[in-house]
C-alpha cells in the first residue's frame, strides 16, 4: 500500500471497506459506479414531535411515503425526535444546472442555497398536499444525493490479498439492504479469517468473496427492479410493490 504522505506498508490482506467510490476497487474491478436517473434531495425535521406534531403523526413511528408519477416523498423517523425526509424524482444528472420543464424550477438552482433548493422541491411537488409539502417548508439544510450503483450482479476474479464488501464491492439502491449486508459482510470475512489455518488466509478469502458476491448480486438485481417501480411513471407500480412484498 502506497499512502499520500509517501509511507509505504505491506499487509498480507487489504480490505476495501471504503464505500460508493472506493479507491481499493480498482486493485480488483475496472467498474465505478453509473447514476440510475433518480436524485434523492434530502432534509431533516428535528424536535418534530414538539415543533411540529402534526407532521409527527404523519410520519408515525417508523416512516410515511407518497408516490407520484416519477418522483415521491419518503419520511423517515430516527432517534430523538429526529426526521429525515427525501424528495425522490427521476432526472438529469446535471438537471439543477439546466432543469428541464417537468421538473418545475424554471432556473438553474444553486446547490448550496438551501432556499433555492427548497423552493425547486416545491415547485417539483407543486399540487401535492400541504402537509406533504410541510416537509419540505419546514425542512432545515438540503442535500443533493444522485443514486449510483455498481453493475449488477458485481463480480471480480479473485487477487490473493485484497477484498471489498458494503458498498465497495455492491453499491445498490438505498432500500433497506445495503448497509445491512456490509455489516453482515465485515463479521463473515472477520470470523473466515479468525478462523483460517495457518497458510490458508486465501483460501478463507475466496470463499467469502464467492459467498458475498452471489447473495449480494441477487440483492442488487432485487432493488434495482425496486427503485424503478418506486420512482415509476406510475405510482400504482409502487404501491403494488409494497403489496408483493406483504408477507402472505
Amino acid at each position: 500500500m502506497r499512502f499520500a504522505d509517501g509511507r509505504q506498508e505491506t499487509f498480507d490482506l487489504v480490505v476495501g471497506a471504503d464505500g460508493s467510490w472506493s479507491r481499493v476497487r480498482p486493485a480488483l474491478s475496472p467498474a465505478t459506479p453509473y447514476y440510475t436517473g433518480v436524485t434523492y434531495v434530502e432534509t431533516s425535521l428535528d424536535d418534530i414531535d414538539h415543533r411540529h406534531p402534526d407532521l409527527a403523526r404523519l410520519v408515525g413511528d417508523g416512516s410515511m411515503a407518497a408516490y407520484g408519477a416519477n418522483r415521491a416523498l419518503v419520511a423517515q423517523r430516527n432517534s430523538g425526535g429526529h426526521v429525515k425526509v427525501y424528495a425522490q424524482f427521476r432526472a438529469p444528472l446535471d438537471w439543477h444546472e439546466n432543469p428541464p420543464p417537468h421538473l418545475g424550477p424554471a432556473t438553474a438552482v444553486d446547490l448550496d442555497d438551501a432556499e433555492a433548493v427548497r423552493s425547486a422541491m416545491l415547485a417539483l411537488f407543486d399540487g401535492w398536499a400541504e402537509p406533504l409539502l410541510d416537509l419540505l417548508r419546514h425542512g432545515t439544510a438540503f442535500f443533493h444525493r444522485p443514486l449510483h450503483v455498481l453493475p449488477a450482479p458485481h463480480t471480480w476474479p479473485h487477487v490473493p490479498g485484497v477484498t471489498l464488501l458494503g458498498d465497495a464491492a455492491h453499491l445498490m439502491p438505498p432500500l433497506g439492504v445495503g448497509a445491512n449486508l456490509a455489516m453482515l459482510e465485515g463479521a463473515e470475512l472477520a470470523e473466515a479469517v479468525a478462523a483460517a489455518a495457518p497458510g490458508a488466509l486465501d483460501e478463507a478469502v475466496r470463499a467469502f468473496e464467492e459467498q458475498m458476491q452471489a447473495r449480494a448480486g441477487k440483492w442488487a438485481e432485487m432493488t434495482m427492479a425496486g427503485l424503478d417501480r418506486l420512482v415509476s411513471p406510475d405510482p400504482a407500480d409502487a404501491l403494488a410493490l409494497f403489496d408483493e412484498l406483504q408477507p402472505s
